[in-house]
């Protein structure tokens, strides 16, 4: 019996689904225990407290509060240690990197099982986007194992793991981006009131995801305009209804409103239509200077000053800090040995060729063949529904040259590869095109039967499919639980990621647990331990892990460097040589000078 013989069967399906959710959400909670605090989570926590307690919304306001308020809940219910003393306000302040440190710093040990249950919490964003991924699959391709293969994908797909494990809103955007496009699809499809509320509540939640998602306010009346005058409510004589036009217009403007107005409500209303004049920006963009960082407002005097904005007005605030961070950037970026003051328009790509499983790129290459194949039959509207969205969140992330450093800033346009995979059911029984199952099937016996040496690529492209599927999955649980520092084999693994990408591509902090058990299984006193790191990753140190450590360079046998360090230190050649692998993201290299008795591992 056929592979898609036997998910034809509803219940068989919904076994199959059941357990690749299962086994997708065990991944993540282990891996949400295995891992020390990453750059950024802490200070996701403090601010999801922060709106919890005092409903404000100034900490973190370059994201919208939607997945640390959800993670902040069970560190409320379990109790935790206050320490507010590093909060200020100004334009364009971000304190709370450092109020994350003196979180850390405050509730000590504990603080690594108050982040495990606020990862914990965010596993249903992740659960809710693979979700999304099986239902537009097999709706668009029209089987369920096109739903299976989309939802393969997700489940095992090393950066959805990475990032799906992590209070940080990376994840959550791309499951209610996705969430909120499939619906749209579904309401171009069938226009209702109905599908149009929906559509509306995604939509709502996918910007207080993450602000990449504002793309949809312009991307979605484009996306309708260009399927009604190519699709919809055609009448006999080749005329638009009026009547049609008028109702899917309300319709589209009642989803845009309900969805502005969702997001409004996330924030509690707080700043809603603040004339334009009382807001203080920080970015050139914004306040018209030449010199970004200083403070002002290009609109004050104008015409514009006294419009209300339907904005929270942390919302706006926000995307004027982060196009400061954009405009003003002043950490240098890194791609493959070379660092560089501003980007790459293809940094991205490249991370995508290097950080993603080679299943999933084949079954990408499977995909785009079939499409090729099938051109003259494939519902180009929808794939046009289906592509558009990632393609231009990709587009619009690459152009930000400033500065390049991490690749999930990219992860939004992931569920529509996914998704775009599922494409790949059409090897088992048509020539790709979207007919019905029975219609494919026949399409599919004449071909073979006509040109039988159509057989043979219709079964190696069969078996390529599911080879590439276990090999998405065999890439991805080779390296688990460090999917965050995954590269694949071409790339040569994890172990050589940093030759390739360093940021939160290897590196975020995530890994200091594990630099702990490599101490303790080589007997190293941390006494006689330095941990070179970054940021304010430093500073959790001597709060998460046990026992005293070196106070200066000095006093260290041992020096622990992040590859993030490393990669910049001048004698890195020389260090490199002396030293040996901790976990895939540090190297510890030892004084060969120091005798001191606790350092008692070998010499490298």
């Amino acid at each position: 019996m056929s592979i898609s013989k036997v998910v034809s069967n509803g219940r068989n399906t919904a076994w199959i689904v059941v357990v690749l959710l299962l086994i997708h959400a065990a991944l993540l909670a282990y891996s949400a225990t295995r891992h020390s605090p990453t750059f950024d989570e802490p200070g996701h926590l403090v601010a999801g407290l922060s709106h919890w307690d005092f409903g404000r919304f100034e900490l973190y306001r370059v994201n919208p509060p939607l997945v640390r308020m959800v993670a902040a809940l069970p560190v409320i219910a379990a109790g935790y240690e206050e320490d507010w003393s590093g909060y200020h306000e100004r334009p364009g302040a971000r304190p709370v990197f450092g109020m994350g440190a003196d979180f850390i710093k405050a509730n000590g040990k504990r603080s690594l099982w108050l982040l495990t249950i606020a990862r914990w919490s965010c596993i249903p964003f992740s659960l809710i986007g693979g979700l999304f991924c099986f239902c537009w699959s097999r709706e668009l391709w029209g089987h369920n194992l096109a739903g299976l293969i989309s939802l393969s994908a997700w489940c095992f797909e090393p950066n959805i793991l990475a990032h799906g494990e992590l209070i940080t809103p990376d994840c959550a955007a791309t499951s209610f981006g996705l969430g909120a496009c499939y619906f749209f699809w579904r309401w171009l499809k069938q226009p209702s009131w109905s599908r149009a509320g929906i559509a509306g509540l995604l939509f709502g939640v996918a910007q207080l995801s993450k602000m990449t998602w504002i793309i949809l306010f312009g991307l979605w009346p484009l996306l309708w305009l260009i399927w009604f005058c190519f699709c919809n409510s055609m009448s006999q004589d080749g005329q638009v209804s009026r009547g049609s036009v008028k109702t899917q217009l309300l319709q589209l403007a009642s989803i845009l409103l309900f969805g502005l107005y969702l997001l409004n409500l996330g924030y509690g209303f707080d700043g809603t239509f603040t004339p334009l004049k009382d807001y203080t920006f920080v970015s050139s963009a914004l306040t018209g200077l030449e010199e970004s960082g200083e403070e002002g407002n290009r609109f004050q005097g104008t015409v514009l000053e006294s419009v209300p904005i339907p904005l929270p007005k942390q919302y706006l605030l926000g995307f004027d800090v982060q196009k400061h961070d954009f405009e003003d950037y002043r950490q240098l970026s890194y791609l493959r040995g070379e660092w560089k003051d501003g980007g790459w328009w293809y940094y991205y790509l490249y991370a995508f060729a290097v950080k993603t499983p080679h299943g999933f790129q084949l079954l990408l290459v499977l995909s785009g063949v079939l499409l090729w194949y099938a051109r003259d039959d494939m519902n180009w509207l929808s794939l046009l529904a289906l592509l558009v969205p990632g393609l231009v969140v990709f587009v619009l992330v690459s152009a930000q040259l400033e500065f390049n450093h991490h690749f999930r800033y990219v992860l939004p346009s992931f569920g529509f590869l996914f998704v775009f995979a599922g494409v790949n059911r059409f090897w088992w029984g048509s020539t790709g095109s979207l007919h019905t199952e029975q219609e494919a099937d026949q399409i599919h016996e004449a071909g073979t039967a006509i040109n039988p040496g159509r057989t043979v690529v219709i079964r190696l492209s069969k078996l390529s499919v599911v080879l590439a599927v276990l090999a998405t999955v065999a890439s991805t649980l080779r390296v688990f639980p460090h999917q965050l520092s995954y590269f694949n084999e071409v790339a040569g693994g994890p172990a050589s990621g940093h030759n390739h990408l360093l940021e939160s591509n290897v590196d975020w902090g995530q890994d200091l647990l594990f630099v702990e058990e490599w101490m303790d299984e080589n007997q190293v006193d941390p006494r006689e331990v330095q941990i070179v790191t970054y940021g304010y990753i430093g500073r959790h140190v001597p709060y998460l892990l046990d026992g005293d450590w070196a106070d200066s360079e000095n006093d260290a046998c041992w020096r622990i460097y992040s590859w993030q360090v490393l990669q910049h230190d001048e004698n890195r050649e020389r260090l490199i040589r002396n030293g040996v692998p901790v976990a895939y993201t540090h190297w510890a290299v030892r004084d060969p000078e120091c005798h001191a008795p606790g350092a008692k591992a070998d010499e490298p």
